[in-house]
């Protein structure tokens, strides 16, 4: 009964909705917001199950990282996107130590940047505090808690090819963006 319920009860509204906060949260990376329109089984949290329903769909192949049951019936049910290992992902769905080494998913090509993977990371803590950030979208600058800087310091050494990260904890989520730029507090 689990896969069946837990998503959008009015999608169209729900959606635009957080679609709004999702593509304010990519234009101002770094930045905290609130996004639970979804109840997905646990362990997953409300802000992650969220936003796999926004972007999975049948034509975006999904790594899900945690081979929990219960998610990947739901994620069938309210998404229908095929599940794929991680070298084929548009989109990775799990924990941050799940997921790497993060060599496993496509950066996208010289020629074609926008084939690479996003990643839905599901952490213990999003908090402002932590690795200073700066680049496109962000005045001056801004602090995240990241589970380790040194992989998204190597990821922004890529651009314009690269992973782009959406962090989740519980409702909140923050994206991080292949273009930013990550250094010690």
């Amino acid at each position: 009964m689990t896969a069946l319920t837990g998503g959008f009860a009015d999608p169209a509204i729900q959606s635009a909705q957080g679609f709004r906060v999702l593509m304010q949260a990519m234009a101002r990376p770094g930045t905290i917001h609130d996004l639970a329109l979804a109840v997905p089984p646990a362990p997953l949290g409300r802000a992650a199950g969220t936003v796999a329903l926004l972007l999975a769909d049948p034509t975006t192949p999904l790594h899900l990282a945690q081979g929990h049951d219960a998610i990947r019936d739901w994620l069938a049910f309210h998404a229908g996107c095929p599940l794929v290992g991680p070298d084929r992902a548009a989109l990775a769905l799990g924990r941050w130590d799940d997921l790497l080494p993060l060599d496993r998913f496509a950066i996208g090509l010289p020629d074609y940047p926008d084939r690479s993977a996003t990643l839905i990371v599901a952490l213990d803590r999003l908090e402002a505090q932590g690795a200073r950030l700066t680049g496109p979208g962000i005045r001056d600058q801004v602090s995240l808690s990241l589970p380790d800087i040194a992989p998204f310091r190597a990821n922004r050494a890529l651009f314009p090819m690269g992973l782009d990260f959406i962090l989740t904890c519980g409702d909140r989520i923050a994206c991080l963006p292949r273009s930013t730029v990550v250094e010690d507090a």
